[in-house]
């Protein structure tokens, strides 16, 4: 009796939203080719519903486009969901790229790009995602044990983390760098350390990305306890974490 054949790997999904349709048509197609599955959108306040409603694995959001910009479309979704995120910015919109990035972006691109640049993206971002959701198949490692520091719960197979208790709701680029802190309390992690941690395939981004994402973890963390101060800035050399 032949052997019943594993069944093939799930093809990712990556929404584009973007009111110019010409850069949709052409990632789409770029992507497809790829081997992703893509949901395009013109449209926010349309892109909003169906993003919440059948969530997909990535989704590429331009921050310029009437209605409901990219920025509000962020704010929107992230009350609902944490699906990752990157955005598609012009060329000297730093002000919007740090926004994006406090808003809960987990990485960003300006305009004009390489599609290329984008894939490349695409895939490190959703390698991180299921490396923060654990394994499950025949012949993968076990997925990485619940890492516990003192008030600061974490579980890389569930993508969840709790402080005394509380949830708090993490994108996976701050999962990662918060993972990487918490590791090892007390021993300082420097901002290219944090971003060989994140941000892999030699993918470039500034000090200034780094530190947005350092920000906004803690403010996430703030919302449950308006003490928090486990993540201590050593100025000049970078971050620790301490379980004290």
């Amino acid at each position: 009796m032949s052997a019943t054949p594993a069944p093939a790997p799930r093809s990712a999904t990556i929404a584009l939203v973007d009111d110019d349709r010409n850069i949709l048509t052409s990632v789409s197609i770029a992507l497809q080719a790829e081997g992703f599955l893509t949901r395009v959108y013109s449209d926010g306040e349309a892109a909003l519903k169906a993003l919440i409603d059948n969530p997909p694995d990535l989704a590429v959001l331009d921050i310029k486009m009437p209605r409901l910009d990219g920025l509000e479309l962020l704010r929107r979704l992230r009350e609902k969901s944490a699906i990752p995120v990157i955005f598609l910015t012009s060329k000297d919109d730093e002000l919007d790229e740090a926004l994006g990035l406090a808003m809960g972006a987990d990485d960003y691109i300006a305009k004009p790009f390489s599609q290329r640049l984008l894939i490349a993206r695409i895939r490190a971002i959703l390698r991180r995602t299921e490396a923060a959701g654990g394994g499950g198949e025949a012949g993968e490692e076990p997925p990485a044990p619940v890492l516990d520091r003192g008030r600061l719960s974490m579980d890389p197979a569930r993508h969840k983390v709790t402080w005394d208790g509380a949830n708090v709701t993490l994108t996976v680029t701050e999962f990662m760098i918060l993972e990487t802190l918490a590791q090892r309390p007390g021993i300082v992690r420097t901002r290219n350390q944090l971003m060989d941690a994140a941000y892999q395939d030699d993918i470039y981004v500034d000090d200034r990305t780094i530190d947005s994402h350092i920000k906004r973890v803690r403010r996430k963390f703030r919302q449950v306890d308006p003490k928090f101060d486990a993540i201590e800035t050593l100025y000049g050399a970078g971050y620790r974490f301490s379980d004290e």
